[in-house]
């Protein structure tokens, strides 16, 4: 693949090249190609599909839009999604599961609240014995499950793995550099799953940690929701930040509480996907946030076409965890009662610049 045809400013600084020579390259490198399917033909999931593409497999990308699946395989592009950027032309999509008992490896990158559906739908069968990447960032709102909780009730015999960090779909997409961690049932096999994905653009680090990268990725989102809103309502960098700093803390605790590792915190799942969520306007949580600090409701945010921001059914079932695991997290539920419109921004600060002095921690 050459350079995207509008990837925009820097696009010929990629890492990563395309074409049949360069993917052959990169087989002979890593001991041959696999064979991939990515479900779910959003943003992400292309940009993952591409990532995949980028190591030197075989991708098959499932989406449900029929006339995006024919956008891809005619034109090498998804338009509503990455606009102009240019897909890899090895890559092919679909719709249905057609195929799916004969892929190596299977990414999910479908929104979080469809995950428990959309693994109905395939089957436990066709996903028995295969490593499954868990790629959405979110819990979910009637059961109060991670995603990896999901996938060992609905195919309990498919090899569970997650995968989160700061990243953006267009710049994976794009080939910028990106880091993510891709945790796993044990680090070894972790270790195999990153060298899978890995290429000269898109480097997975392997973790152990399931539990602990599945909600530093649910909960960032919800932090980027309160972040924003500071933004919007015009309070300042030094409140942004504050904020930041407790919520890192914040986050520590949850992770700790419900069985995951402290370290995970300090990694790419954790500092480094909450800084980028929290600060960057390209995350739609955190715009979403903006929208709320200047005074608007939920309903006028979406009815305004800005869409889905995963944070918005996070952040009432993770103060519901919260409490039922009694661990202290005033900004989780500082930012439902923002999101449920109990309260607006101007209030919600001030209530927690009264909490109780205590020691950094």
């Amino acid at each position: 693949m050459g350079r995207s045809r509008a990837a925009g400013p820097g696009a010929g600084r990629r890492l990563c090249r395309g074409g049949a020579a360069a993917l052959a390259a990169r087989r002979t490198r890593q001991g041959g190609g696999v064979s991939i399917v990515v479900i779910g033909a959003g943003a992400w999931g292309a940009a993952l599909a591409q990532a995949a593409r980028f190591a030197g497999h075989a991708v098959t990308l499932v989406g449900r839009d029929t006339e995006a699946v024919a956008e891809i395989n005619a034109r090498h592009t998804i338009t509503r999604y990455l606009g102009d950027l240019a897909l890899d032309p090895g890559l092919v999509a679909q719709t249905g599961f057609a195929g799916l008992e004969a892929a190596e490896a299977v990414l999910m990158v479908v929104p979080a609240q469809a995950t428990r559906a959309t693994l109905a739908a395939i089957g436990p069968k066709k996903l028995a014995g295969k490593p499954v990447i868990l790629c959405a960032k979110g819990l979910e709102t009637t059961s109060h499950d991670r995603q990896s909780q999901i996938l060992a009730r609905h195919a309990p015999q498919a090899e569970p793995f997650v995968l989160s960090g700061p990243s953006f779909a267009h710049d994976v997409a794009a080939g910028k550099p990106t880091a993510v961690t891709l945790a796993g049932p044990s680090i070894e096999r972790a270790e195999t799953m990153a060298a899978l994905l890995a290429s000269d653009c898109f480097r997975p680090y392997a973790s152990g940690d399931i539990v602990g990268v599945e909600m530093c990725g649910g909960l960032k989102n919800v932090y980027a929701l309160g972040a924003g809103a500071i933004e919007g309502a015009g309070l300042g960098l030094s409140a942004r930040s504050a904020f930041l700093a407790r919520a890192y803390a914040e986050l520590g605790r949850m992770i700790v509480a419900l069985g995951g590792s402290e370290a995970t915190l300090a990694g790419l799942a954790g500092i480094g996907d909450l800084a980028l969520s929290c600060t960057s306007d390209q995350s739609r949580n955190y715009r979403f946030g903006m929208a709320l600090g200047r005074g608007q409701s939920v309903a006028a945010i979406r009815e305004g076409g800005m869409g889905l921001a995963e944070g918005v059914f996070t952040a009432p079932v993770a103060r519901a965890v919260a409490e039922a695991n009694h661990i202290d997290a005033p900004l989780i539920a500082a930012v439902d009662l923002l999101l449920s419109g109990e309260a607006r921004i101007e209030t919600i600060v001030p209530m927690l610049m009264r909490r109780p002095l205590k020691r950094e921690g």
